[in-house]
């Protein structure tokens, strides 16, 4: 088995996770980067599975690839999914499918399928993506298929860290703020600093180093690191 560990980063195409598979690399990781628009890279320590993670069948292409090309998989980032906000009674049955289907089936099909080689190695560590919205709701950002899924990818968090705790592999959570995405939909970072309590909107970067710092911590698991400017805190 190859020393060099092994990252696994979905929605690695833009955004957070684009900044996650650059700062896995910086510090030795080989990536396989997944998106449904995912491009090959030019670096050899990246393999791009390209596939839409509500299909089990990706998460399985995903898994094969890691094993194949790198021999091993030390960690696994749920940062693929959707964001939509809307009053309660809009939301369409297309609407709830999505956001089932990509924010709790991308993470199970994976997730599920990671368990196996990290406990044949000795273990591993599991991020997931979340949202302050979960626990910090907002009467201007109606979003509760926000918080039905990501509420759910919370709870599975401190289960699976205790379920998992005496064999080796972690799991935390990074719940973000308003950061300055392509997600956000075009919003500036001046609107988006209004969300938070510092006045300051987050970036790529806030996200990144929090779910490094998680990587580098052997003794944090069934955590959730709020990167939100305190927006969780209150107001």
């Amino acid at each position: 088995m190859s020393e060099q560990k092994v990252a696994i980063i979905t929605g690695a195409s833009q955004g957070i996770g684009a900044g996650l598979v650059t700062a896995y690399r910086q510090i030795g990781y080989a990536v396989v980067a997944n998106s449904r628009s995912m491009k090959p890279s030019d670096d050899a320590g990246v393999e791009a599975v390209a596939g839409d993670i509500a299909d089990p069948a990706t998460a399985q292409d995903i898994v094969a690839t890691a094993l194949d090309r790198f021999g091993r998989i030390d960690a696994l980032v749920n940062n693929a999914g959707i964001f939509t906000a809307k009053p309660f009674t809009e939301f369409t049955p297309e609407d709830f499918r999505n956001n089932i289907d990509i924010n709790l089936g991308g993470f199970f099909h994976l997730t599920q399928r990671v368990i196996e080689p990290m406990l044949e190695q000795g273990g591993g560590h599991i991020v997931n993506i979340t949202t302050t919205l979960v626990e910090s709701a907002r009467s201007d950002v109606p979003s509760v298929l926000a918080s039905v899924t990501k509420g759910g990818l919370a709870a599975a968090t401190k289960s699976l860290a205790i379920e998992y705790a005496a064999r080796g592999i972690r799991v935390n959570a990074v719940a973000p703020g308003f950061i300055d995405t392509p997600l956000q939909g075009g919003a500036t970072p001046e609107q988006l600093a209004q969300f938070h309590p510092s006045k300051r909107p987050g970036t790529v970067e806030d996200i990144v180093r929090g779910v490094i710092y998680l990587e580098q911590s052997p003794l944090v698991t069934g955590e959730f690191l709020h990167i939100d400017g305190g927006q969780s805190a209150g107001h």
